[in-house]
């Protein structure tokens, strides 16, 4: 639930509890819940609306469901390209920074201060 582990969660209770007093937390909790209800129906209703709309201009939603489906196709298509085999972007870069960094350290080995 939003990254929130059940510490924080007791932590952030606990600082409600001393900024607003035991009184008006349930008050509290109760226009959160009225106002999260009313977000989900509003959220629901544009959804509707979208897909009515949609619907009238000829769009089914099998239609959005296969364009959906191609641009997903063509994105994994497009990961693996980049990605290549090693399924790592960087991956004969990061070797040969690393033979790079080594060669620094080996250099500098005996330069390098004492602390």
């Amino acid at each position: 639930m939003f990254g929130i582990g059940g510490g924080e969660l007791i932590f952030i209770l606990f600082i409600v509890l001393m900024l607003f007093g035991s009184d008006k937390v349930p008050e509290i909790a109760r226009t959160m819940g009225k106002a999260m209800a009313q977000l989900k129906n509003a959220t629901n209703d544009i959804k509707s609306e979208i897909q009515k709309g949609a619907e009238a201009n000829g769009l089914d939603s099998k239609f959005l469901n296969d364009i959906t489906g191609n641009i997903n196709a063509e994105i994994n298509n497009a990961k693996s390209n980049l990605l290549g085999d090693t399924g790592n972007l960087l991956g004969e870069t990061t070797n040969e920074i690393e033979k790079v960094k080594e060669d620094i350290d080996s250099l500098s080995g005996p330069i390098k201060r004492q602390r």
